[in-house]
């Protein structure tokens, strides 16, 4: 374990705590999951290249969110049934083409390899993602309870979602390094759900999220680091122990 490990964990856990909360608002908490999966075939063909891999993940998922977000702008099928499209298919490729040596590392992450830009990517787009977050989260909100109540007050539904799945896309394609490809969707989707168990206004359940995202992160480093033991499932598992606790707590409280 080293400091840039601990740095990367601190800002990606956050931000993805964070954003997490807004993606099970929106009951798109599955979402996450499946773009980890269409990175892929981008991470493949990074590795296969010698370019940085977050560049290849970032690249593929951005060209999968563009095509869901325009098919999904043109048809009435739900953005989750398409995005699981486009899951199965990356993730096909994505295994045919990776390198053989490279597949593990691939699939479930390994932290510890973090360089120096790895870790500045993460602080730099960590706290652009948290800022944009919270720059739109009341129209997002408003979007989220009622599309027509928000459109007709000026919102830009269309474009406030593409811009979304922009940040998911981002934080998915850092997330990647820590967890993995399989295990991304557990950054986001696992520490807003312990929260939603403990907490009772939006405010609390968002600050909360981006808490148990950082406690699940820098946990998970800590005890694999400790223990020798791959980080990924590490820290998703820390993070499932978190969810545990939150649901045991709530359950005394109600």
């Amino acid at each position: 374990m080293n400091y840039l490990q601990i740095i990367t964990g601190i800002f990606v856990g956050i931000a993805s705590g964070y954003l997490g909360s807004f993606m099970v608002l929106r009951r798109m908490a599955l979402v996450g999951d499946a773009l980890s999966h269409v990175a892929l075939p981008g991470l493949a063909l990074a590795l296969l290249f010698n370019i940085n891999p977050f560049i290849g993940a970032f690249a593929a998922l951005f060209v999968g969110i563009v095509i869901v977000w325009f098919i999904e702008n043109r048809t009435h099928l739900p953005t989750e049934s398409l995005i699981g499209l486009f899951f199965t298919f990356s993730l096909a490729v994505g295994i045919l083409i990776t390198p053989r040596a490279e597949l593990l590392e691939a699939l479930f992450g390994d932290i510890s390899k973090i360089a120096v830009m790895d870790a500045i990517l993460a602080v730099v787009l960590s706290v652009l993602i948290m800022v944009v977050m919270r720059a739109i989260s009341k129209k997002f909100t408003l979007s989220t309870l009622s599309t027509d109540l928000a459109s007709s007050v000026g919102i830009n539904v269309s474009r406030l979602n593409f811009i979304f799945l922009i940040m998911v896309a981002v934080i998915v394609a850092l997330g990647i390094k820590a967890v993995g490809t399989l295990l991304t969707g557990a950054l986001v989707i696992i520490p807003a759900i312990s929260a939603r168990n403990i907490t009772s206004s939006l405010g609390a359940y968002t600050v909360g999220s981006a808490i148990f995202g950082l406690l699940s992160l820098l946990g998970g480093i800590f005890i694999s680091s400790y223990f020798n033991l791959a980080p990924g499932p590490i820290i998703v598992l820390t993070s499932s122990v978190i969810f545990l606790v939150s649901f045991v707590l709530s359950n005394k409280n109600s």
